[in-house]
């Protein structure tokens, strides 16, 4: 347990690291919302969604690769020197290249020029510091990493509110400075410059980095690092398919008059599947690491499997606290109820990620086993899911066809991981406390959504019934989890 409860604190902290920046990004979505038209807050939705498959793309697998390596071999150093130089060998390639093609990218996206040349630095900063921030935590330094995290997000917060609140009221003020810098109209190049210099910041105070390494390149190192990536990359792309690319394929199939604005409301409605993403994310981060340095240990499936019993646990009271509460968090955090006819999806994409979260907790199998392949052909089947139902429902149901290709992929490679990885490292999972906590929350969320919506004190009851059943099952080993020294 000694072991358990280490790796609850380090993902208490990377918790912080992750559930804080994006508690702070999350104000985000209030402001753009008050500030933004629906249809221009789709926009903004639309040039994210780009975003995130070129992340994965310029990553390429090398962060957990380099997870997997720094912790095999005897030479770490080899390992984080060769991983640096690949990435900034790579990202510089994109860089002249992506420049280059600036206009034709324009042309070819119906995305303004400015937001294009915004976004290619943002991605080249971005793609610099993943191994600064991935040799943090393999070094267990996950103090430092949340700081410089919650840091970036607070640059970028702090850009947000000026640039889109205070700056228009300076310059009503007429001082000739603030209405220099005032552009009215221009509030989506205001954000991508606020994340401009946010990234510009965090690659500054990483830059340190970069002079305590060696740099020497070690060219069979390197190709052993690709073989095992390039599978992440094909599972990375998929799963970018899986959770960005539905605003994508809504602007692409919808009438040009209507995409925009179904893409904003159903992007703020998504918002709420926060809590959920947060959770799974600050677990993944903690427990990844985790994985590998037990993988050598001869009770790691034993401990692979508590672990996942306790996701499943906690990310059930997740599910059914957001769906009871689901029409207090609008108002709060979505105050225009220009966005509001999008919450019918709020409980299958809650639902979405909570699979997606177990599915990362279920793919230990294939990472410590070199088996990573599997996961990029899972996630692939998940892609071609997303992509299908899509195509075939968005025509016909708008949003709410891509909220339910997203249940559906995720869904299934839920279960994919799980068959394959009981045929090659079975892991003694609970199945019938697992299928408890798991069905029963969406029991009790689908009753309180779809059933007793307006009824509160019903719901309360269904909410506080369900965290009771939980406490009943596990109230022995959380106990000794806390307590255990």
């Amino acid at each position: 347990m000694s072991s358990l409860k280490r790796l609850f604190q380090q993902t208490f902290i990377y918790g912080l690291a992750t559930v804080l920046p994006r508690m702070l990004s999350f104000l985000l979505v209030p402001l753009y919302t008050d500030v933004l038209p629906v249809k221009e807050y789709g926009e903004v939705s639309i040039i994210f969604s780009w975003i995130v498959l070129f992340n994965v793309l310029l990553a390429y697998g090398m962060e957990t690769a380099f997870f997997r390596f720094f912790h095999k071999e005897k030479d770490k150093g080899a390992v984080v020197s060769t991983s640096t130089i690949s990435l900034i060998v790579s990202t510089l390639v994109f860089l002249v290249a992506a420049f280059g093609f600036r206009e034709n990218l324009a042309l070819i996206s119906g995305i303004d020029i400015e937001y294009i040349t915004y976004t290619i630095l943002v991605l080249v900063l971005d793609a610099l510091v993943i191994i600064p921030f991935a040799w943090l935590r393999a070094n267990e330094q996950p103090m430092r990493y949340a700081i410089i995290k919650i840091l970036n997000v607070v640059v970028n917060l702090g850009l947000n509110v000026f640039l889109l609140l205070l700056l228009p009221k300076l310059a009503k003020s007429g001082s000739d400075v603030w209405n220099h810098l005032y552009e009215p109209g221009n509030e989506i190049a205001y954000i991508f410059i606020s994340m401009l210099i946010a990234s510009v910041f965090t690659f500054l105070v990483m830059l340190p980095f970069y002079f305590k390494i060696r740099f020497s390149f070690n060219t069979k190192l390197w190709k052993e690092m690709i073989q095992y990536a390039y599978p992440v990359l094909f599972a990375g792309i998929a799963f970018a398919i899986n959770e960005t690319f539905d605003r994508i394929l809504l602007d692409w199939l919808l009438p040009a008059d209507i995409a925009e604005i179904e893409v904003g409301a159903y992007t703020a409605c998504y918002k709420l599947a926060i809590f959920m993403t947060l959770f799974a994310t600050a677990f993944r981060m903690g427990i990844e690491p985790f994985f590998f340095s037990q993988a050598s240990n001869k009770n790691a499936p034993e401990t692979y499997a508590l672990i996942t019993r306790y996701f499943v646990a906690f990310g059930s009271i997740i599910l059914i606290t957001v769906v009871v509460f689901s029409d207090l968090l609008k108002e709060l955090l979505i105050r225009d109820p220009g966005y509001w006819e999008a919450m019918k999806i709020v409980p299958l994409i809650l639902l979405a990620n909570f699979c997606l979260g177990i599915y990362h907790n279920l793919s230990v199998w294939y990472k410590i086993t070199d088996r990573t392949s599997f996961g990029a052909y899972i996630s692939i089947v998940g892609a071609v899911i997303t992509l299908v139902i899509n195509f075939i429902l968005i025509p016909k149901m708008s949003y709410m066809g891509s909220a339910i290709a997203t249940v559906s992929a995720y869904g299934t490679m839920m279960l994919l991981s799980y068959i394959l990885g009981q045929k090659y490292f079975p892991i003694p999972y609970n199945l019938k406390k697992m299928s408890l906590y798991f069905l029963g929350s969406i029991l009790f969320s689908g009753l309180s959504f779809y059933v007793f919506s307006d009824n509160y004190f019903i719901k309360i009851g269904l909410w506080l019934g369900f965290i009771f059943l939980i406490f009943v099952n596990e109230k022995t080993a959380l106990k000794l989890i806390i307590l255990k020294k």
